[in-house]
């Protein structure tokens, strides 16, 4: 068994020195306070393409039902942006020489951070899941690699400087996560790529960031806070480990995420008025050709959540029918929630999505006739990331927090 002390952590303040801080801006943010934003990163905020993000809301159509949940992506961003710092800085101070942590990571992680959303699309993931595969017939599209061609698009527009090996490197750990994500650039610090978007356990900051605001927003508790997991975070084997002590903090993470969907990206009512948007968006597609828009950067940082407001309030009788289905979300005339099925556990195996044909074939009564056009599935799978299998179990915990290049902590 490996040695259990309890070693005083010093508190540090990481975001930048004070010196460095006479050139860097302030923000205030609602969750994490003052959020100091260097120089650097400055140059990629004060653009158009990045304030778009100000007008894409972090939870799309929730806040129909949740009033508060009007928090954008643009605050979302800079919450990652500075929980990739902290994580970084944290990291550095306890086994900084051992690792060869530089200014040049730290700089690739918090950008990475910052511009991960930038290729979002409006209405959160309702645009790319629901939309899209509606009118692209089969081709496929993702925020990530949007967000890519927007960095490179943010570059060029603005004639930023910047060393090329960051900008890969952090458009690298943006698409991390991806099970199809190209082989890191390098082997070395395998772990810096864990740290917005971890494609190995599903641990990042990008999930701290959002779990405690959406929570917040939407008026709910939460029971994850992310500060000691943070705090306590080592790298050994060039993978990102934690105290054995967090385990059930961990698990609060997976089951908070869980539980966020259950009771606010799923709710029966958002999902009816996501599902009617949709078809709001299919049919005014052909006059607005919103699709067209998803392939160059150029165009694409035009397309925002006030397509809502454009179909609302056009006059054209193409538009018609897009306005009423926006005029019954308005007023409350919702498509009516009907029935859901949980799939037993040992049943997912063989299971298919259920289409809107299934239930019109499977009708017993004579009295209603329904059609395929009545009918509207939604198919939604919630698990903690990984499926059936269990996320804690591809953790490493340690239970020393002595970490020693030659000594390595016992794990389990």
């Amino acid at each position: 068994m490996g040695e259990c002390f309890n070693e005083q952590l010093p508190s540090y303040s990481y975001a930048s020195s004070p010196e460095d801080r006479r050139f860097s801006k302030h923000v205030h943010d609602n969750v994490h306070g003052n959020i100091y934003l260097d120089p650097l990163f400055l140059k990629f905020v004060d653009t158009e393409q990045f304030q778009r993000l100000r007008d894409l809301k972090q939870l799309g159509l929730s806040h129909m039902v949740y009033p508060g949940a009007v928090h954008s992506r643009f605050e979302h961003s800079l919450g990652v942006y500075w929980l990739a710092g902290e994580a970084i800085h944290k990291i550095k101070a306890y086994q900084g020489s051992e690792l060869g942590i530089d200014r040049f990571d730290i700089q690739t992680v918090k950008l990475a951070g910052l511009l991960h959303d930038v290729g979002h699309g409006p209405f959160s993931h309702l645009f790319e899941r629901e939309f899209l595969p509606r009118v692209l017939n089969g081709v496929k599209w993702s925020h990530e690699e949007m967000s890519l061609k927007m960095i490179d698009h943010i570059v060029d527009e603005h004639n930023i400087e910047i060393d090329p090996e960051i900008l890969k490197k952090a458009k690298e750990m943006i698409v991390a996560s991806r099970e199809n994500a190209a082989s890191k650039s390098s082997k070395e610090k395998r772990f810096l790529y864990d740290i917005v978007a971890n494609g190995r356990n599903g641990i990042d900051v990008d999930k701290f960031d959002y779990i405690v605001r959406d929570s917040r927003a939407c008026g709910l508790g939460c029971n994850f806070h992310f500060e000691r997991p943070l705090e306590t975070m080592r790298v050994i084997d060039d993978e990102i480990c934690y105290r054995a002590k967090e385990y059930l903090t961990i698990h609060k993470l997976f089951s908070s995420r869980a539980d966020l969907h259950r009771t606010v990206y799923t709710h029966a009512k958002v999902k009816a008025i996501e599902l009617m948007f949709v078809d709001a968006l299919t049919h005014a597609n052909d006059f607005l050709e919103i699709e067209s828009y998803i392939h160059q950067p150029a165009q694409y940082w035009k397309l925002d959540d006030s397509i809502l407001k454009t179909i609302e309030t056009a006059p054209n009788e193409e538009l018609r029918k897009s306005r009423d289905l926006i005029k019954r979300i308005r007023r409350r005339d919702l498509y009516q929630f009907c029935n859901e099925f949980a799939v037993p556990k040992d049943k997912l195996e063989h299971f298919k999505d259920v289409t809107a044909q299934d239930i019109v074939c499977s009708q017993k009564t004579a009295r209603v006739t329904l059609k395929e056009e009545d009918v509207a599935v939604s198919n939604v799978k919630i698990d903690l990331t990984r499926g059936r299998n269990n996320p804690l179990e591809s953790i490493f915990f340690i239970r020393t927090m002595r970490v020693m290049r030659n000594s390595p902590s016992e794990m389990i």
